[in-house]
């Protein structure tokens, strides 16, 4: 089955100012509608190099927000850039090079655009590139794109760093709950945690206000670290409210996934 891709979407001169209606969201989700406008509290944002009182303030942001920012993290400004640009350059390729990575039928790796339509019929305009990267057991080097040639190595590089920073998360939150430090990392599968690396392509969109790039969810994983850029359109659901993230330069954005609140309630139950 031939899919159509956002991306190509997008690139229609008839769109103008207009929007396919699958892609209109009810009046309850529109952000030009949903979006605070009044006073917007800033996310959290944490120095990873001020060790004194981290493990708290990592707490209280899980807690109060379950999502926070992190500076001084480790991984080189290099390697995200180098992340960011060989993503970028992947969704800049023909149409017909792309579609050589498309996923298939039984996975979830692999080029794609949401095929399902939500409850009311809407659809997302996003399309992604989704594959692990984590541990070498479970990386499929045939799903990631050869062009552009320095993809695989881009990858490999930020995941190295990365599982460095996700260990140190894992032990602060683990003793912030008044656990040994390797509880939490033990919990959710130990050496074999599982990464994976989505990337998201939201094209320019015509009418912002009408349409969501990734409708309000949760993450169903153990934690997730996210690359963002200064193009805004992150947003946070807190005391009844959608507000913007603030870009925070060189920041990762720290969710707590839903793996970590289980094992959370679960252990404040014992």
């Amino acid at each position: 089955m031939e899919v159509e891709r956002v991306q190509a979407i997008a690139s229609l001169s008839i769109l103008k100012d207009t929007l396919p209606p699958e892609f209109i969201r009810s009046e309850y989700e529109q952000p030009g509608i949903t979006t605070f406008t009044g006073p917007v509290p800033d996310i959290p944002v944490i120095d990873l190099s001020k060790r004194e009182a981290l493990m708290q303030e990592i707490r209280n942001a899980s807690e109060e927000w379950g999502i926070f920012q992190v500076v001084n993290h480790g991984i080189p400004e290099k390697v995200i850039k180098e992340l960011q640009s060989v993503g970028k350059e992947f969704f800049e390729l023909p149409l017909k090079e792309k579609e050589k990575y498309a996923v298939k039928p039984g996975s979830f790796e692999g080029y794609g655009t949401k095929l399902q339509k939500e409850p009311e019929g809407k659809k997302a305009w996003v399309d992604y590139l989704f594959h692990n990267v984590w541990p070498p057991s479970r990386v499929n080097h045939d799903i990631w794109p050869q062009n552009p040639p320095s993809y695989r190595e881009a990858n490999e590089e930020y995941a190295k760093h990365l599982i460095r920073v996700v260990d140190d998360l894992l032990e602060i939150l683990s003793e912030g709950l008044g656990l040994e430090k390797q509880v939490l990392k033990e919990s959710v599968g130990g050496d074999g945690l599982e990464y994976l690396l989505k990337i998201n392509y939201y094209p320019k969109c015509p009418r912002p206000d009408l349409a969501l790039g990734v409708v309000a969810h949760t993450d169903m994983s153990a934690i997730t670290i996210l690359v963002p850029n200064e193009v805004p359109g992150l947003q946070v659901f807190k005391d009844d409210h959608w507000f913007d993230a603030k870009y925070v330069p060189n920041a990762l954005v720290v969710h707590i996934g839903d793996q970590i609140e289980v094992r959370f309630f679960m252990l404040l139950a014992l």
